[in-house]
């Protein structure tokens, strides 16, 4: 009987007198018979058994036995999935963990062992019986005084210390379930008791007299949930009086502090809900830190609720997946935690990446073979992204894949690198890696192919054994489910193991509260909370720079002017702020830039723009480069002289023109203006500009191939379409995108140049580059061959003049070469070039695909050497 382990919270240990029962050498000994203890605490049934011979092959519990029929195995039963913890053997031990204990658990359990020896069948009887109880709180008395009763429905065990509790304040202990004092009937009071040591199964808070008494009431007393994930932490609670204040806190701080301004909170805490009806406390992005106990307490007027009142006791935890033998060269695998989750969670499994299976039992649900290639891994329904890392079965060197991060929260218009860590057998040799976030029928499209991603997607590597996918300038739409894939010679990572979930966010000012009031609180919120640790928040007033603090809430309320506007953003990520809102109405002042970053062209024209809202008439206005000390209008900068314009009115876009664009120009340009008695602050994020130019980037690809890339050092704006051109002559092919990416694949023995461009800026393309390999190399060779063969025949004439030959001809005469010069050498046929045997074989082709007509105003810079030597008129 294979039962998962379990965290406990309270063991009952019952050394009672044992009961032994049994014949001919068979028997089973239950320490106690009868047991009584707490709802929603932990047990331990006691056991100890004997056999006459044989071997024990099966061990379990069972609380029901029809005629005729084997008992049911509780393990096997869902109400106890996650609950057992049989922590005996096959010799001796029989003892049984229940967690979590309910009402409906109150039964009597017996146990059962099987041997393989015929007849080798035994069951224990009469059984240990399990009570499960609350506690309640029983008034009785005349109608001035109250007693108080601390009562269950079964005498617990131990001799309890009962505590007592009055409006959520620790009142008194007795080791009597009776408050030693007469209460009186007071409307406002409530009281609860609990047992000490066990104070989180406290009673829940009754009213002396009435129903209109404060109180708390938790809609759980424990949640256990995956690291990582979300929970909610609600209670309902009643103060007749106005509420003044109400928050949430920590047990374990030694003064009750308000969730929301606890850094280690910070971002991560939303408070929801009303008066009398569920108050929740929402957590995301759940750390192993945040396991705690959480409190709730409130204000009246004239009444604070106690804080020693117990709450819900949170715990964190993450996925293991246990492999422990099961029959020879099979494995059993059992998804575990250091808690028992939550709602009876539905489990997942995962083999090789690729799902495999569900079901509500931890267990996977066969033994697995002793694979040294496979690993498994789990994960709960509903949370696939908080999976368990993957094991292997056996060794280390399994097929695995290991995120960096399970989830990442970035900034809209930011980068983003998402990477992880993969393994394989050492046998195997990758053939195939790629990063994709679309899949259908398991046919995965490589990222970097994807148009969407066009120029903003790079994958790095730092080792062979893992891969970083580089995103830049994130937009919201890219917020989903990133995944790598590897291949093998002999396998294949899954499609449908969990990856990285990407969010991207932009920031909003929220102003609170939302109706008029004297003085508002602002807070810089974000749709998740930013994977970046510690952010230090930057607030911004009118366009000034304000404050910095690692709290998202700006420090101090403030006055609610109409004229006055505020807007935040993070250090290090200034240009990627909030939109400027305004505190009162909608009138206040403001810049709203139309583009934060904008990469163009060198040599073209680019416009920067905002609108702006000065609700005074304006005196003045202006745009100028953020580098400067100074502020200086640009229409008065020497260096951008007759190239700059700025066009635009009052409330309507305002625009900065800058022609005949320079590297130079690359600057952060931000606007500002002035009314009779206001002036736009300087230091408010503008518009980045970069300036580039064009290059082709030329890459090996498969054999015979190479891959041209259209590059920038930064990303051009609006996806533009991109032209090729092949010897000085447009690529064009209507009926494929072929031409149109920033990309281009063409045959490695090509003889041609190849340049690109924009469209729309066709005259601003790139320097040509040349696919110079074979043939073009024979050209090479060819003129290397005939040079050496003028200057070996010269030398050879040298030598006969020298000697005394036979007269030479008129012509012979008119070229008559220096002997002692050391250019002329004779042609050695041991020691000649190789590209002397180029000569012979080569062969041109003219209907092949390398064979191209000598374009003039393409030509290769060789052609212009050929043509010197031998006198070719240009």
């Amino acid at each position: 009987m294979d039962l998962r382990t379990a965290g406990s919270v309270l063991v009952v240990f019952l050394w009672s007198v044992a009961v032994v029962l049994g014949q001919d050498g068979w028997s089973v000994t239950y320490t106690t018979q009868s047991i009584c203890t707490l709802k929603g605490s932990t047990v331990d049934l006691f056991c100890s058994y004997t056999y006459p011979r044989g071997k024990v092959t099966t061990t379990f519990w069972f609380t029901e036995w029809g005629t005729g029929v084997e008992p049911e195995d509780l393990g096997q039963d869902p109400e106890y999935a996650g609950r057992l913890e049989y922590h005996g053997d096959k010799k001796k031990d029989c003892t049984l963990k229940i967690t979590d204990l309910r009402e409906r658990d109150s039964a009597t359990y017996k146990f059962r062992l099987l041997t393989d020896q015929e007849g080798g069948k035994f069951s224990g009887s009469p059984g240990a019986t399990l009570s499960v109880t609350g506690l309640q709180v029983k008034l009785t008395g005349g109608y001035q005084d109250k007693t108080l009763t601390c009562s269950t429905t079964c005498t617990l065990t131990d001799n309890p210390t009962y505590i007592w509790y009055k409006n959520g304040q620790h009142l008194d202990e007795s080791t009597s379930p009776q408050y030693k004092y007469s209460v009186s009937n007071d409307y406002d009071d409530s009281y609860s008791c609990a047992v000490k040591g066990h104070e989180d199964l406290h009673s829940p808070a009754v009213c002396v007299q009435g129903q209109r008494c404060y109180r708390v009431t938790n809609t759980k007393r424990r949640i256990c949930v995956l690291k990582g994930s979300t929970v909610d932490i609600s209670c309902t609670y009643v103060g007749y009086y106005s509420t003044t204040s109400s928050f949430w806190f920590r047990s374990d701080k030694s003064t009750p502090e308000d969730l929301t301004t606890d850094p280690g909170y910070a971002g991560r805490v939303e408070y929801t809900g009303t008066y009398k009806g569920p108050f929740t406390l929402r957590i995301t992005d759940l750390r192993e830190e945040d396991s705690a106990e959480y409190r709730f307490t409130f204000k009246t007027d004239n009444f604070d609720w106690g804080h020693s009142f117990p709450g819900t006791t949170l715990s964190v935890t993450d996925l293991q997946v246990k492999v422990t033998p099961a029959v020879e060269g099979q494995k059993t695998l059992t998804c575990i935690t250091t808690c028992t989750l939550t709602d009876n969670p539905t489990y997942i499994w995962y083999k090789n990446g690729q799902r495999l299976d569900e079901s509500t039992s931890p267990q996977y649900k066969d033994p697995v073979y002793s694979n040294y290639g496979d690993s498994y891994s789990c994960a709960v329904k509903g949370h696939e992204d908080h999976h368990s890392p993957a094991v292997c079965v056996v060794g280390e060197s399994c097929m695995n894949v290991t995120y960096t991060h399970q989830s990442i929260c970035a900034l809209k218009g930011s980068t983003v690198d998402i990477s992880c860590f993969y393994t394989h057998p050492s046998w195997h040799n990758v053939t195939e890696v790629s990063w994709f976030n679309k899949w259908e029928s398991g046919v995965t499209k490589d990222l970097s192919l994807n148009p969407e991603y066009a120029d903003r997607v790079e994958y790095h590597r730092q080792t062979e054994k893992d891969s970083t996918l580089r995103i830049t300038d994130l937009r919201e739409s890219d917020s989903t489910e990133y995944k790598f894939k590897f291949t093998t010679d002999e396998a294949r990572w899954g499609s449908s193991f969990p990856g990285t979930t990407l969010t991207v966010t932009g920031f909003q000012v929220e102003v609170t509260p939302k109706w008029s009031s004297e003085y508002k609180t602002l807070t810089c919120i974000t749709t998740c909370t930013l994977s970046n640790p510690n952010p230090i928040y930057i607030w911004y007033k009118n366009g000034q720079h304000l404050d910095e603090s690692t709290s998202p809430q700006y420090k101090d309320p403030v006055s609610s002017n109409h004229d006055d506007s505020y807007s935040c953003a993070v250090k290090g990520h200034e240009d990627l702020l909030s939109p400027a809102v305004c505190v009162q109405g909608q009138s206040c002042y403001r810049v709203t830039y139309t583009k934060r970053r904008i990469c163009v062209l060198k040599g073209s024209t680019v416009d920067i723009s905002c609108t702006y809202v000065g609700y005074y008439s304006t005196t003045s206005s202006f745009w100028f480069r953020s580098d400067k000390s100074t502020p200086e209008d640009l229409t008065r900068v020497p260096g951008y002289a007759g190239r700059v314009e700025h066009t635009g009115t009052y409330r309507g876009p305002s625009s900065l023109r800058i022609t005949d664009l320079r590297e130079e120009d690359s600057a952060e340009y931000r606007f500002t203006f002035k009314t009779n008695n206001f002036e736009w602050g300087h230091s408010f994020p503008g518009t980045t500009l970069s300036v580039t130019g064009l290059q082709v980037n030329v890459t090996p690809a498969v054999e015979g191939q190479k891959t041209l890339t259209c590059i920038t050092t930064c990303t051009l704006t609006d996806n533009p379409t991109y032209i090729w051109y092949k010897n000085g002559q447009r690529l064009d092919e209507p009926t494929s995108q072929q031409y149109s990416s920033n990309i281009l694949v063409v045959l490695g023995h090509s003889v041609d140049s190849y340049s690109c461009t924009v469209e729309h800026h066709e005259d601003l393309h790139s320097p040509a580059v040349w696919k110079q390999t074979s043939v073009l190399t024979a050209a090479v060779g060819i003129i290397v061959v005939v040079l050496v063969l003028i200057l070996c025949l010269s030398g050879l004439m040298c030598f006969r003049s020298f000697t005394g030959g036979s007269d030479a001809s008129t012509d012979t005469e008119s070229v008559r070469p220096d002997c002692n010069s050391d250019t002329y050498t004779a042609l050695n046929m041991r020691t000649m070039s190789p590209d002397y045997d180029t000569l012979i074989s080569v062969h041109p082709d003219p209907n092949s695909d390398t064979y191209t007509p000598l374009n003039m105003k393409t030509r290769s810079p060789e052609y212009d050497t050929l043509a010197n030597v031998r006198g070719i008129s240009h």
